[in-house]
């Protein structure tokens, strides 16, 4: 896993090729980066799954609760298909811009 600190974000990338491996080693390591922002990038999968990408479900409720973003990246979500308590975009830029615009309204109190 590849981890990347840009100011309040943390970006984790997968570099084994496992996305269940990933996933259960971000559910380990979870608690470094809890205080942060959390994009996870699984761009280089082309073809995930609606059921992979809900995998992640579980660990961004956790994160919510600690009133920080949880986003995912991938090449090419269903929109209409992915949960709507997932956070799922197509670029890093999009996952910047949404943890801009969820900040705001932390900070306004919605």
């Amino acid at each position: 896993m590849k981890v990347e600190q840009k100011g309040h974000t943390v970006i984790l990338k997968d570099t084994q090729g496992d996305l269940d491996s990933f996933r259960l080693k971000l559910t380990n390591e979870y608690k470094s980066f809890q205080k942060s922002n959390i994009i996870v990038d699984v761009s280089k999968y082309k073809a995930l799954s609606i059921k992979e990408i809900e995998s992640f479900l579980p660990i961004s409720k956790t994160h919510k609760k600690e009133k920080k973003s949880f986003i995912i990246v991938t090449a090419e979500p269903d929109f209409n298909a992915v949960s709507d308590r997932l956070a799922v975009v197509r670029s890093l830029q999009e996952a910047h811009d949404i943890i801009e615009m969820e900040e705001i309204e932390r900070d306004l109190g919605f």
